[in-house]
């Protein structure tokens, strides 16, 4: 089995973005899968309200969501930090 790092595209357009609203929405996962099509299903079953936009399934789209093999090479540092202040 693989770790992936799924998690928002940073550089969508403001009138094409699911995370908008921020809120009751998710942004981040780490997954243990054997591919990246089934991280992304696996995230899919466990999204929030950014689940369903505009007819898609959100963290199906590569277009919304990256989805990185995570391993252990690279330098030190934290993986994710997801957090939203309101």
């Amino acid at each position: 089995m693989k770790l992936w790092l799924l998690r928002p595209i940073d550089n969508t357009s403001i009138n094409d973005n699911p995370w908008e609203p921020w809120y009751d929405k998710t942004f981040g996962f780490v997954i243990r899968a054997e591919n990246e099509q089934e991280a992304r299903e696996l995230t899919d079953a466990e999204a929030g309200d950014e689940k369903h936009y505009n007819g898609k399934r959100t963290w199906l789209e590569p277009k919304y969501a990256t989805c990185v093999e995570l391993t252990a090479e690279g330098e030190s540092g934290i993986i994710i930090k997801d957090y939203a202040a309101a």
